[in-house]
């Protein structure tokens, strides 16, 4: 199984004295309490004067960082505060080449403790596989202890699983597709069944004829890779739900665009992030196997390449789907919706409670709202559409629900077939989302993550490069369900 490289966090009864230190206070702290003389006490009281959140306060052996958030910020916004505030102290400890952390809360400050614990630990991933001096340019912060008698054991161990959950997929997302094909992306979902404890199953090409995948196996046609169908299964014993929740992720490991070839600067060139859906979906499964929820989950991803060798199929072929509708296909670089199709057509079978899909799916996704959330729309009710809204303001990956009026749906006619690929030069994120919409008879979600998937700099604890995002708002979600 892929590895990950991020701090830890564990919950320790007193401060051992020996690592920096954060203190979480108010603007109303005793200062001196914490040990701070006079001249420090002043110093600190100056800083948060002129409305800083972060104060290091530089003692005779040891550095203490005094975290005090704008008490005009609450909820989420303060959460995200506490996250960035933990890579800006994280940055700072590596500098200072410190190994650990202690972070020191009242009962009152527990909810800021676990935000900066988890904007520290997710700040400190990399991804050094394949570089020389990998030890050299190694992080020296990998350990961050909690001192919060609020925090339970149990929150520890279900923050820990979250983030490595989601620097897995961080992982998945920045390996390269001369590693990660189709069959090893199966692989690795594989691994992952066997060390968190749910099914997997993989279908081959033959299984995949046999089910006549005809998206998935018309995107596979240019490539000498074989495709792959995960299927992974969760079901304790005991779950709430009756019917399952089924996920399902885009599984495109490299995209050229097909015959509709990409032009390679800022587009082809960081193409292996398109898997990024399946790897939220696969990475999910193993975080929620782990933390025992009680809920019953599937996971499915269609998986493959996508390149304009072979017998690629080219614009203006007629595709026959598993669902037996046809497709005119007239942009072969619109091949995630053509995987997903067959996907949730599968996911019939479950009769499921509720359908997500993640992909990243479409440049007018990125376009509209860029990096700073996730296009969304479907036909799961107001209830259930509320609740992920509300899961994606716990982990400030933020959901905006774009229109989803029948009259886009118009734009998907074909002359020649049941459907064309593509909708034309407007609504490219909804006409995509409109053509998944033929394939389904259940309550169901597309969340469109083309925008913060893999981002170009460093955005502050979500990183450079593959982000992992959609594992941390999926487990807040089936976590809340239970």
């Amino acid at each position: 199984m892929v590895t990950y490289n991020a701090p830890s966090i564990s919950l320790v009864k007193k401060d051992s004295k020996k690592n920096p230190s954060v203190i979480i206070a108010g603007h109303s702290t005793d200062w001196a309490s914490f040990g701070f003389n006079p001249r420090e006490v002043k110093y600190i009281e100056s800083k948060l004067k002129d409305e800083k959140e972060i104060v290091a306060v530089q003692q005779v052996d040891e550095v203490v960082y005094v975290l005090c958030i704008d008490s005009k910020k609450t909820g989420s916004t303060r959460m995200e505060a506490c996250r960035k505030a933990g890579h800006t102290i994280n940055v700072s400890l590596n500098s200072h080449k410190k190994t650990a952390v202690t972070i020191a809360a009242q009962k009152d400050g527990k909810a800021d403790a676990l935000g900066l614990a988890e904007g520290m630990a997710l700040g400190g991933y990399q991804f050094l596989k394949y570089k020389e001096d990998a030890k050299k340019v190694s992080n020296s912060f990998t350990k961050i202890e909690l001192l919060c008698s609020a925090v339970s054991q149990k929150e520890i161990d279900h923050l820990n699983t979250t983030i490595e959950a989601t620097c897995i997929a961080r992982t998945l997302v920045n390996e390269p597709q001369s590693y990660l094909t189709a069959t090893e992306l199966s692989k690795q979902f594989a691994e992952m069944g066997k060390k968190a404890g749910f099914a997997v199953e993989v279908f081959n090409k033959t299984k995949i004829k046999s089910l006549k995948m005809g998206g998935l196996l018309s995107v596979n046609l240019g490539s000498i890779e074989p495709p792959t169908f995960t299927v992974m299964e969760y079901k304790p014993t005991k779950p709430k739900n009756k019917n399952p929740l089924v996920l399902i992720g885009k599984g495109v490991v490299y995209d050229t665009g097909g015959l509709s070839l990409k032009p390679t600067p800022n587009s082809m060139d960081s193409m292996k992030c398109d898997m990024a859906g399946a790897a939220a979906v696969g990475c999910t499964m193993y975080a929620i196997a782990k933390m025992n929820l009680p809920y019953h989950v599937v996971a499915l991803v269609p998986a493959t390449d996508n390149r304009p060798g072979e017998n690629a199929y080219v614009p203006g072929d007629v595709i026959s789907m598993m669902s037996g509708k046809t497709v005119e296909m007239l942009n072969a670089d619109a091949e995630g919706r053509m995987i997903l199709a067959d996907a949730l057509h599968y996911a019939k079978r479950y009769k499921p409670e509720l359908v997500l899909d993640f992909a990243t799916l479409t440049g007018a996704a990125a376009a509209a709202i860029g990096a700073f959330g996730i296009v969304t729309m479907g036909t799961a009710s107001e209830g259930q559409k509320e609740k992920l809204k509300s899961s994606g303001l716990n982990v400030y990956e933020r959901l905006v629900e774009f229109p989803f009026w029948d009259e886009y749906k118009d734009l998907l006619k074909s002359d020649l077939a049941d459907m064309k690929n593509i909708g034309g030069p407007v609504a490219g994120a909804i006409t995509a989302g409109k053509f998944l919409e033929y394939y389904i008879d259940y309550p169901w979600m597309h969340f469109d993550i083309a925008g913060p998937a893999y981002i170009n700099t460093t955005d502050s604890y979500r990183g450079k490069n593959g982000t992992g995002v959609g594992v941390r708002l999926l487990i807040d979600f089936i976590k809340n369900n239970c």
